[in-house]
């Protein structure tokens, strides 16, 4: 197991099955885990396993600017940022992808720009910062029942890639080692993964960042 003493580790969207398995994972590696979600109530069982929870709609910008101001005045700077906001809509072809559905998936990548910018100087300035999202393989192979999911995915893929050459760009004009990198994870399904994922988003502390920054890992069921 890794080890993540003196790590501080904000999960998003932290009251899902993979939230779970994350804030255990982390915890138990010795990481001070950070985790949000709109509903207190579905955050009480995160805060049992020892995270300290902040209740919030990660869409709101300026509810994310307070989130990292209330960190930092807890002397609490950000080392890992793990995205987990997301679901599943689709469907019905093409014909089938309504605007709806399109706005409530596309949530999840507004909550990665607002994050990912809120929590930036953070993660460049921690010894090593780690960010990821949980992408899908249907950004390779999109279908057209879910082709506002898969343009949604696409779209947050996108912007980590851009985060992680903002991280390269940083390190090099400082002069400095490569510190932090960001990472996508895709799965085909997100169910019957949540322990490997939680295991391979800690385990990015045991890889150099220059190795991992701007890199796609898949995750698969095993055979």
């Amino acid at each position: 197991m890794s080890d993540l003493t003196g790590r501080t580790v904000l999960i998003a969207g932290a009251t899902s099955a993979s939230g779970l398995a994350a804030t255990r994972t982390l915890a138990a590696a010795g990481a001070r885990v950070v985790a949000t979600g709109r509903s207190e109530e579905k955050l009480v069982p995160l805060a049992a396993l020892g995270a300290e929870t902040e209740a919030l709609d990660l869409v709101d910008e300026q509810a994310v600017r307070e989130l990292a101001r209330r960190l930092h005045d807890r002397g609490l700077a950000v080392d890992g940022l793990l995205h987990l906001v997301g679901g599943w809509r689709g469907g019905g072809g093409l014909a089938g992808q309504t605007e709806e559905d399109y706005r409530v998936l596309e949530g999840s990548f507004t909550a990665l720009r607002h994050l990912s910018r809120a929590f930036d100087d953070d993660l460049r300035a921690s010894p090593a910062g780690r960010l990821a999202i949980v992408s899908s393989t249907a950004v390779a192979r999109p279908l057209a029942g879910g082709a506002n999911y898969a343009a949604v995915k696409a779209a947050s893929e996108a912007w980590t890639r851009a985060v992680a050459q903002g991280y390269a760009k940083a390190a090099r004009e400082a002069g400095e080692p490569l510190r932090a990198a960001a990472v996508i994870f895709r799965v085909k399904a997100l169910a019957g993964l949540e322990e490997r994922l939680a295991a391979a988003y800690s385990g990015l502390w045991d890889t150099a960042a220059p190795e991992l920054n701007d890199s796609t890992i898949e995750l698969q069921e095993r055979g």
